[in-house]
């Protein structure tokens, strides 16, 4: 999850670094690093955030046009100064900086230390650093040389980037499992965990496949595999603006994302949903039509808000195509032996397309014949690679590391899916085709109606913000709204909240409930109405807070509830991209009242790229 960035040019190579530090810094803020090179490397590294690196580094004179830095999501010693990257060899004359997790760290360690190697930290990456260093002198081979060597003998997840005193006009990056990006300017090079930190510069990028490496010297780019075979790097266009990355006038990012929907929500939908003839076009399924239709079951893979998307993919397709459909936390999914048939279809669901889980759940599905579908949100991304087919999700870069426009432009591209193959399948009748399609051609403007009530749930959230717990219920397609509002207050306000099943409460958690506890309830104008109304009278019973989220125009619920916020009728299988909306100003809002850096969790990064 950590963010690397490296430059090597005409340039002054710090402020590039620096800039390109911060645009990834949602990737993580433990501490951060740079490294330049001008005769002999000089290093500043610090705990903390990237403005902490900043303060550190200060009045020094760090010239040079060639350097690389880090900043760092821990994962092999705490957050500190000396578990900070860059790491140095031990003659000091290599530096790297690394994203992964070297899993033999531990034994390779050993016998370096055998061979008179000691650490300074205590993390995996310092020791490839000294491995690389140790077959150089035992090989007497170039850096180059060193580090496929080293690569071929380590086990686990990597994106790195080597700077050597001895080749000062060269960068070395190489990737298995971990994003890399390489930018292509005039003369000049930029490596990166993501675009971000390059689109300033360049618009021509390749991405490194796994167990590639790429050499950068002055005027050349030789990328090849660790067998050391030569490859052709497949050069594209970043489809990526710079104000795509900046706050625009928002105090957050995340604020920024949530009131984008309109226009992510309807980017999803460009292309696909043509409005003149209430149809769809869905190129990624039509090329497999055959299979998607006779498929005997759909597999839902992904982690956090991701699986959430899939949970209500998983109403959406039983609902309206009724193909049998199961969702599965990839995390899991290889761990229970999984039963996987080639007449299986596992759509992998991700933001950045390269979670670390959801590539591992990916290849086991595709040894056992499945096809793959993939939804993600980053063109080039390894798991648009690794698919069969896909959907990109078009909803522009998302920076907040708790995910809000990635959320519904991924449910927007499953209710495509599930509409199209429901009229494809003849499991819904076309009249109930062309009311979806009309019903979803109209989510951006209702989104953007709710976003016009945010003052709304800014006064909620002024009554609730010191509450120590939450719950969170709905019913039917309500039902993963709720997980997924639960799960953006904890993430980012730090408050303890559950989504469940409206009807399990009373199988535990209604014990829970008393004059202290606010239950929010999605309680839309749907077939489970009456009953979701028996659940909140059992709330109010024994005194809970209600916050009800309900169609425009009830009068029922306002009645028994602490706090309404209406939204937009809409028919059950869209409601979601509706429901979800105020929940996320909510978690927003109670989280600044609180004080906390809602870009930035802590203890989380945006993109999980370690297992």
């Amino acid at each position: 999850m950590c963010g690397i960035v490296g430059y090597l040019g005409s340039r002054k190579a710090l402020p590039i670094i620096i800039k390109g530090l911060k645009r990834l810094e949602y990737r993580g803020y433990d501490s951060a690093g740079v490294a330049v090179l001008n005769g002999s490397l000089e290093i500043v590294k610090k705990k903390g955030k990237v403005s902490d690196l900043e303060s550190a580094i200060g009045e020094k004179k760090l010239d040079a046009s060639v350097g690389i830095g880090h900043t760092r999501w821990a994962t092999h010693g705490e957050p500190n100064d000396r578990n900070a990257h860059p790491h140095l060899s031990s003659d000091g004359k290599l530096a790297i900086i690394h994203n992964g997790i070297i899993e033999n760290y531990s034994a390779i360690k050993k016998e370096l230390e055998k061979s008179g190697h000691s650490f300074k930290s205590d993390t995996d990456t310092e020791v490839l650093i000294h491995l690389i260093e140790e077959i150089k002198i035992q090989n007497k081979c170039n850096i180059e040389e060193a580090v496929r060597l080293a690569l071929n003998e380590v086990v686990g997840a990597y994106a790195i980037v080597v700077l050597s005193e001895d080749d000062e006009r060269t960068l070395i990056a190489a990737r298995k499992g971990s994003p890399l990006v390489i930018g292509i300017g005039k003369d000049e090079y930029f490596v990166a965990s993501d675009a971000t930190p390059i689109i300033e510069y360049t618009s021509e990028v390749t991405y490194l496949n796994d167990r590639e490496m790429a050499i950068m010297k002055d005027g050349s780019l030789t990328v090849k595999s660790l067998e050391n075979v030569i490859k052709t790097p497949f050069i594209q266009k970043l489809e990526l603006d710079l104000e795509d990355i900046e706050k625009g006038g928002y105090p957050h990012f995340m604020l920024k994302e949530i009131f984008e929907q309109p226009k992510s929500v309807r980017d999803a939908m460009r292309g696909r949903l043509v409005s003149a003839s209430h149809s769809l076009v869905l190129s990624g399924i039509d090329q497999y039509l055959h299979r998607f239709t006779n498929a005997e079951r759909m597999l839902f893979i992904g982690c956090g808000t991701s699986w959430h998307a899939g949970l209500i993919g998983e109403y959406l397709f039983e609902d309206l195509a009724r193909i049998p459909t199961e969702v599965e936390y990839a995390s899991e999914f290889r761990y229970r032996n999984p039963v996987i048939r080639d007449k299986d279809i596992v759509i992998a669901i991700s933001q950045s397309g390269e979670t670390a889980d959801t590539l591992a759940a990916i290849e086991l599905a595709k040894s056992k014949g499945a096809m793959i579908f993939g939804v993600c949100n980053v063109v080039g991304s390894s798991i648009a690679r690794t698919a069969d087919a896909g959907a990109y999700l078009h909803a522009g870069p998302e920076i907040g590391v708790a995910s809000t426009k990635a959320f519904t432009s991924q449910v927007t591209i499953l209710a495509m899916m599930a509409i199209y193959l429901g009229l494809k399948k003849g499991t819904i009748s076309k009249s109930k085709y062309q009311e979806l399609l009309f019903g979803l051609d109209t989510i951006p403007d209702k989104v953007a109606t709710i976003l016009g009530k945010a003052e709304e749930i800014l006064e909620i959230s002024k009554r609730f913000y010191q509450a120590s717990n939450f719950l969170y219920l709905g019913r039917g397609y309500n039902f993963p709204v709720a997980l997924e509002g639960a799960l953006k207050l904890k993430e980012i306000s730090y408050i303890h909240a559950e989504g469940y099943p409206a009807a399990e409460m009373k199988h535990g958690p209604i014990a829970l409930i008393d004059e202290d506890m606010p239950v929010v309830f999605i309680a839309t104008k749907d077939s489970s109405y009456e009953k979701i109304i028996s659940n909140i009278q059992e709330v109010k019973a024994r005194k809970g807070k209600v916050i009800a989220i309900v169609t425009e125009g009830d009068t029922e619920i306002k009645k028994m509830a602490d706090f309404t916020f209406e939204i937009p009728s809409i028919a059950d299988p869209l409601v979601p991209l509706l429901a979800v909306i105020p929940l996320q100003l909510l978690s927003y809002h109670i989280a600044i009242l609180r004080g906390c850096n809602v870009d930035q969790p802590r203890n989380l990064a945006k993109s999980v790229t370690v297992e």
